[in-house]
C-alpha cells in the first residue's frame, strides 16, 4: 500500500467534511450567495449552453473533420507569416463576437488542429473583447473615448498577448513545427468555396441566434436584432442544403430534422428556442449514428462538450457563490469592490483587472455594470481595465483554458491580460481620469 497517497486521499477527505461540517448555512449572506450561484447558473444553462455553446461545439467538431491540418498550419501555425496569422486570428474573433465561453471550444478546435500558441490565443482574447456592438455601445453610454480606448486596447492587446506567448514558448513551438511538418498532406474531400459556405451557415445561426438588444430603440443594430431569428432560420436553411448536397447526408434524412423544426418554429413564433433546440437534436440524431465524416463530426463535437461543460457549469457556480450576479451580491460583499476601484492608482486598476478577469460577463452586461460602478464612484482608468480583462475572461473559462493548454500557459495568459489591462488603465486614467 502506498502510504503517502492514501494519506493524500485522508487529507482530502478530513478536508471536504470540515469544509461541509462548518458551513454558515442559515446566515444571510451565505444563504443568498448559494441562491445567486443557482440563479446564476440556471440563467447561464437558459441563456448560454443551448444558443451559444451548442452552436459552437459543433463548429468546433467541424474544424477537426472538415478542416485540413495543412490549412491550419499554413494560417495560424507556428512557422506561418505572423502578419496573416495574427490578421487571421483577430478578425476572426471580432467576426464571431462571442462571450468568454462560447470562445473556448473554437479556440480549443484550432489549438488542436496545430494553430501556434501565439495565433490561438490572440484568437482566445479578440473573439469576447473585440465585439463590435459592445464597443458601439460601451462608446454610446460611457463615452466615445472609452468606447474607442476599449477598442483600440483590445485590437493591440490580441496581438500583443500573442506575440508574447509566442516569444515565451517558441522552443516549444519550434518543436511543434517540426512535428507538424512530419505529417502526411492531406488531399481536402471539397473545395474551399463548399467547406467557407458551409462554416459560414453554422457562424451566422452561432452570431445572429445570440445577436443581444442594442440599447437604443433605432438604428442598424436594432433592425438586425428585430430579424434576428428570420437570419437565424435562413442560415439553417443554408445548412440544411448544404450538408445533402456537399457531405453525403441524404435529402431524406435532412428531411427528418428540417421539416419538423419548421414546424415548430411556425407554431410557436414567441418561442425561437424550442425549434433551435429541436433542430440541433435532431441533426445530431441523424449524423450520429453514421460512419463517415459526418458521424466523425458528432464524434469530435461530443467530445468538446464532455470536457468543457462541466467545468463551466462548475465555474459558474462558484463566479456567482464568489460575487453573485450582476445587481446582486454573493460572498464578497459590492461595497468591497466600489470602494477599491476609485480614483486611479495602481491598486484599483489592478484590482478592477483582477476582479474583472474573475467574474463571469455575458455579451453587454459589462456595459451597464460599469455605468453604475462609475455612478458609484469608480474611476475611468479602473472602468477601462475592467472592460479591457472583464469579457475576454472568466472563473469558468480559466478552468477551460487549463484543461486544454495546461496550467502554465493558462497563468502566463491570464497574467499578461490582467497586467496589459491595469497599464492601459492607468494610462486612460491619468489622460481622462
Amino acid at each position: 500500500m502506498n502510504w503517502k497517497n492514501e494519506w493524500k486521499a485522508l487529507a482530502a477527505i478530513v478536508a471536504v467534511f470540515l469544509t461541509v461540517y462548518y458551513l454558515p448555512v442559515g446566515t444571510p449572506r451565505f444563504d443568498n450567495a448559494v441562491h445567486e450561484a443557482l440563479q446564476l447558473a440556471s440563467w447561464y444553462a437558459q441563456e448560454h449552453v443551448l444558443l451559444c455553446l451548442i452552436p459552437a461545439f459543433f463548429i468546433a467538431g467541424a474544424i477537426g473533420v472538415f478542416i485540413s491540418q495543412n490549412s491550419v498550419l499554413k494560417y495560424l501555425g507556428p512557422q506561418a507569416n505572423k502578419a496573416c496569422a495574427y490578421g487571421v486570428a483577430s478578425c476572426s474573433g471580432s467576426i464571431l463576437a462571442v462571450c468568454s465561453c462560447t470562445i473556448l471550444p473554437l479556440f480549443a478546435g484550432i489549438y488542436r488542429m496545430g494553430a501556434g500558441i501565439g495565433p490561438a490565443t490572440a484568437f482566445l482574447y479578440s473573439g469576447p473583447a473585440i465585439n463590435i456592438l459592445a464597443i458601439v455601445l460601451t462608446a454610446r453610454v460611457l463615452g466615445p473615448e472609452m468606447g474607442i480606448a476599449r477598442a483600440v486596447g483590445a485590437i493591440v492587446f490580441a496581438v500583443a498577448i500573442g506575440l508574447i506567448m509566442h516569444l515565451l514558448y517558441r522552443r516549444e513551438e519550434t518543436d511543434k513545427a517540426a512535428q507538424m511538418a512530419e505529417l502526411p498532406v492531406e488531399e481536402p474531400s471539397r473545395g474551399l468555396a463548399q467547406n467557407g459556405l458551409y462554416f459560414a451557415s453554422m457562424i451566422g445561426i452561432l452570431v445572429f441566434a445570440n445577436w443581444g438588444a442594442p440599447g437604443e430603440a433605432g438604428g442598424f443594430f436594432a433592425t438586425i436584432y428585430s430579424a434576428k431569428w428570420l437570419l437565424t432560420a435562413l442560415f439553417a436553411l443554408g445548412l440544411a442544403v448544404i450538408l445533402p448536397l456537399w457531405f453525403g447526408l441524404p435529402w431524406s434524412r435532412m428531411a427528418l430534422v428540417a421539416l419538423p423544426t419548421a414546424a415548430l418554429a411556425l407554431a410557436f413564433p414567441q418561442e425561437p428556442t424550442i425549434a433551435f433546440v429541436v433542430g440541433f437534436i435532431g441533426l445530431s440524431a441523424v449524423i450520429s449514428t453514421r460512419e463517415d465524416e459526418l458521424g466523425q463530426w458528432f464524434s469530435s463535437s461530443w467530445i468538446f462538450a464532455k470536457q468543457i461543460l462541466p467545468l463551466l457549469l462548475f465555474g459558474v457556480l462558484v463566479a456567482g457563490l464568489l460575487l453573485g450576479r450582476p445587481g446582486s451580491e454573493g460572498l464578497i460583499p459590492s461595497q468591497w469592490v466600489s470602494a477599491l476601484v476609485g480614483g486611479n492608482s495602481l491598486a484599483a486598476n489592478f484590482f478592477a483587472s483582477f476582479v474583472g478577469a474573475f467574474m463571469y460577463f455575458a455579451t453587454l452586461t459589462e456595459v451597464p455594470i460599469l455605468q453604475g460602478l462609475l455612478g458609484s464612484g469608480m474611476g475611468k482608468g479602473p472602468a477601462l481595465a475592467l472592460l479591457l480583462a472583464g469579457p475576454a475572461l472568466s472563473l469558468p473559462n480559466m478552468l477551460v483554458i487549463r484543461s486544454i493548454m495546461g496550467t502554465q500557459k493558462t497563468m502566463v495568459f491570464v497574467a499578461l491580460v490582467v497586467v496589459m489591462a491595469t497599464i492601459s488603465g492607468m494610462i486612460y486614467g491619468h489622460f481622462f481620469g
